[in-house]
């Protein structure tokens, strides 16, 4: 049977674990609000550059290009963001098994996977990892995601990858995150709108010059605005979930105190019961005395 003096101990870690989980949860709170702060920065360059991109591809000159032509596929490269750390709920199983289902069409992929949680998941599967991103901070993120889109277009124009995709959390609102897929090289050529004329645009110096320039930057814009889309969603999954901790922890500790309270007053009936067993005890033996 659980004693006071135990139900006391759990009561005193469980609160010990509420503050860890409130300190948690404000420096989430702190690194959402600065995450929001960039996503919100670099979706409108992204946005742009993608209008200018789509609008460059429904050129049939430039759909001839190697970083807008269809070819055979041999190898397909995965770029896929989780987090270093857990406690974000189901923020990294939903990513990896939406990358996964989109793997599993046969292909032939090799991974490059951010983050710790992504990088100790393709493991355990045995799936080809052939470079892994982890403890980025919150400065190398730019110049990181530069780096990644020159290591990117050299793998794809060398022949070792046919297709690229980036798997990340699409970030919604604090309550909405959703993961997903996208394919990044050969570029996407959007659908045209009929109703729309099109605008025949002439680049200087000539249409592939001004794609061997503007691709480049187009990817690292893509995969910067896609890591701040993940790590804006990652903070607020842990900013939800040890919220959800939080208040788990408090209806412990007052499940604990009700529990402690009713032992109490157990054991304080016991001893009156006691003390007046023995006062009877000792007036029944005078009694008999006199």
């Amino acid at each position: 049977m659980t004693s006071m003096r135990d139900i006391k101990q759990r009561i005193a870690n469980v609160r010990s674990t509420e503050q860890i989980i409130k300190a948690m949860d404000m420096i989430a709170s702190t690194k959402l609000h600065k995450a929001r702060a960039q996503l919100e920065g670099v979706r409108p360059i992204y946005r742009k550059l993608k209008s200018v991109v789509e609008e460059l591809g429904r050129q049939e000159e430039a759909q001839a290009h190697i970083f807008f032509q269809e070819r055979p596929v041999r190898n397909s490269l995965y770029i896929i963001l989780t987090s270093d750390r857990g406690f974000a709920g189901g923020y990294n199983a939903n990513i990896v098994t939406t990358a996964m289902e989109h793997m599993s069409q046969g292909k032939n992929e090799k991974i490059l996977v951010v983050g710790w949680e992504g990088y100790e998941y393709f493991k355990k599967r045995k799936k080809n990892i052939i470079r892994k991103i982890t403890d980025v901070s919150d400065a190398q993120v730019y110049y990181g995601t530069e780096s990644i889109a020159n290591w990117v277009e050299k793998l794809y124009l060398s022949g070792e990858v046919d297709e690229v995709f980036i798997a990340y959390t699409h970030f919604e609102n604090i309550l909405n995150y959703e993961p997903c897929v996208e394919k990044l090289l050969p570029v996407p050529i959007a659908a045209v709108d009929t109703g729309v004329a099109r605008t025949i645009r002439k680049y200087e110096p000539d249409t592939h010059t001004f794609i061997d320039h503007i691709i480049p930057f187009y990817l690292h814009m893509n995969l910067f605005r896609a890591i701040s889309e993940s790590h804006t969603s990652e903070q607020a999954a842990r900013m939800v979930s040890m919220d959800a901790a939080g208040k788990n922890a408090e209806k412990m500790i007052e499940e604990l105190t009700r529990m402690y309270n009713r032992k109490r007053q157990t054991t304080i009936t016991q001893e009156i019961s006691e003390i007046i067993g023995s006062v009877n005890i000792l007036h029944k033996g005078g009694a008999h005395e006199s």
